[in-house]
């Protein structure tokens, strides 16, 4: 049976690439999703879970004045946090959760709100990140839906960006490790 992170741990094994996790409302579930995985060391890096919001910017990195004039919950925030969590822990990708989960707004968000985002690897030549993407959520439920929901959809924006970035090669490779035609 595969899920999102089954397919994370698989196609970066594969790459022989690395994640770090930077996650707010989600509060280390991202990470446990990974590591529950069977062969997660070979590829995570580690977890920051930076709850408060000024810990986003003394351990991330996120601007201070963005984080002063919009508040935790903002895609700039998330995109801030993914390339900072992909910096501090050495890692290739770097993937971030920020939101409200509820029961109260925050930041003036309503309960819902999540961006999710990636920071790929940078290129050595020109320092671009590439794979880099913030995307919005409005997400309906209580906390433990909208919670498990930010991970589902945090895995799945990082796979997107995984597959948009394999060569031809390396799907064979990896379709022939796992008894795929």
């Amino acid at each position: 049976m595969s899920s999102p992170a089954v397919d994370v741990v698989r196609l970066l094994t594969v790459r022989g690439e690395t994640v770090a996790v930077a996650e707010s409302l989600t509060g280390g579930l991202v990470a446990a999703e990974i590591t529950a995985v069977p062969g997660a060391s070979k590829v995570f890096r580690g977890s920051v879970t930076a709850y408060a919001t000024e810990l986003k910017h003394r351990l991330l990195g996120v601007d201070a004045t963005l984080l002063a004039e919009r508040g935790a919950v903002d895609p700039q925030v998330a995109a801030q946090m993914a390339a900072g969590v992909r910096k501090a822990l050495e890692a290739d990708w770097g993937i971030a959760t920020t939101g409200v989960a509820g029961p109260d707004p925050q930041d003036g968000q309503p309960v819902g709100t999540v961006f999710v985002a990636v920071a790929g690897p940078r290129v050595a030549e020109t320092g671009d990140e590439r794979g880099g993407k913030t995307s919005a959520l409005r997400l309906n439920g209580g906390r433990a839906e909208i919670r498990m929901e930010s991970v589902r959809s945090v895995l799945a924006l990082l796979l997107e960006q995984i597959a948009g970035e394999q060569t031809g090669n390396e799907r064979a490779q990896d379709t022939e490790r796992n008894g795929g035609f």
